[in-house]
């Protein structure tokens, strides 16, 4: 268990993850962070998020600092306001972890960026997709270079905007340098069918993104989305792919169901070898995840295992939390690293910036007929 005194955080905002997952994932890492006191614009949902995490309330962000004297803030607002709260919360002195986008303009998250350099400020992203278990266990299988060079990385509906961009482009890595984007965006009605987040039956629009991303050394990335993939039973399919230097991996799934085939070459260089990835929890009928652990097949290297940094230390003692939880809190550690240590978040906030760029870039590209567009892009030019 972590020795230091655990840092001090602050909830800034009040939407609904600020109360059912940031409060929770807060809770559960006492020996890191501990929280401290929620903000809020309004005095009544202030008040109800204070009340049901335990904490004082605020609406004036000044007095809060005074009076809890927070380190870190969890920018959680409305969507649209995600710039300018966080923007705020830099300002006033805070390591932020910021919600996504970091900004909806670049100019914005340029701005925050800035303030947070003035300030000798750390800022992470929550950026969770490619911080999930399924994903850090193939990152950890391409950074043993058992696949040698990844060529090409396909969103294909496992995420949208910024997510599905993240998760492409992690494949690739997160240093590979994108320099054109080819667009297009087309509007489609759809059949009636039901659809689970507004729990209504009705004909509907869909909107459908796709965007081929060149990066440098002739490496490409593929990107498709349709804005009812999350709830339509029209638009099922789920994956994400690579395509590398001596094997390749495509998730394959219909929703939250997927399976990972993964392949190298079997001896003899004639037929698919298929690597076996395994879920290992703490008991042997459930429980927390402990590691996931992939068996490759190759006798230099035979196991390749992703450990689970909130797994129990002792058994039956520790959260049970789901991938995407996983997920979040990993972005949350990420940033208390970063402060503890002094070094560099594991994402940041320019690749924040990036993976929003790139969905702009795909629209700004369909909007002028799908002309290429070449990076980087006017900042000031921006919006959604």
């Amino acid at each position: 268990m972590p020795s230091q005194t655990p840092l001090r955080v602050a909830i800034v905002g009040t939407a609904r993850r600020s109360d059912y997952l940031y409060g929770p994932i807060v809770a559960a890492l006492p020996g890191e962070v501990e929280l401290v006191s929620i903000w809020g614009r309004s005095e009544d949902s202030a008040r109800r998020l204070g009340a049901s995490l335990g904490v004082p309330h605020y609406t004036d962000l000044d007095k809060l600092m005074r009076e809890t004297i927070p380190q870190i803030g969890i920018v959680s607002v409305n969507y649209n306001a995600n710039g300018q709260v966080g923007l705020m919360a830099v300002e006033h002195g805070l390591h932020v972890l910021l919600e996504t986008p970091i900004a909806h303009k670049l100019s914005e998250a340029d701005a925050i960026i800035a303030a947070a350099a003035a300030r000798n400020l750390k800022i992470e992203i929550a950026e969770q997709f490619h911080r999930r278990p399924l994903e850090q266990i193939k990152l950890a299988l391409i950074a043993s270079g058992l696949f040698g060079r990844v060529y090409s990385s396909f969103n294909d509906f496992a995420g949208h905007g910024y997510h599905g961009i993240s998760v492409m482009r992690s494949y690739l890595g997160f240093d590979a340098r994108p320099t054109q984007v080819t667009g297009a965006v087309r509007q489609y009605e759809l059949g009636s069918h039901w659809a689970r987040i507004a729990d209504k039956t009705a004909p509907r629009p869909e909107t459908q993104e796709h965007g081929l991303i060149d990066f440098d050394a002739g490496r490409l990335g593929v990107f498709h989305w349709t804005n009812v993939g999350y709830d339509s039973p029209l638009r099922w399919w789920r994956s994400s792919r690579f395509l590398a230097e001596k094997g390749m991996g495509i998730t394959v799934g219909v929703g939250l169901d997927v399976q990972e085939r993964l392949s190298l070459l079997a001896p003899g260089g004639e037929a698919p070898h298929f690597i076996t990835v395994e879920r290992r929890w703490e008991r042997v009928d459930g429980g927390a995840l402990v590691a996931m652990v992939a068996h490759t097949g190759d006798p230099d290297l035979p196991i390749v295992r992703w450990d689970n940094p909130f797994r129990p230390a002792q058994q039956g003692h520790g959260v049970q939390w789901h991938d995407d939880e996983i997920g979040v809190a990993g972005c949350l550690l990420s940033l208390v690293n970063a402060v503890r240590d002094g070094g560099d978040p594991t994402y940041g906030p320019q690749q924040g910036r990036l993976d929003q760029e790139l969905i702009l870039a795909i629209r700004q590209s369909s909007a002028q007929g799908g002309a290429p567009v070449t990076l980087p892009l006017d900042p000031a030019a921006q919006t959604l």
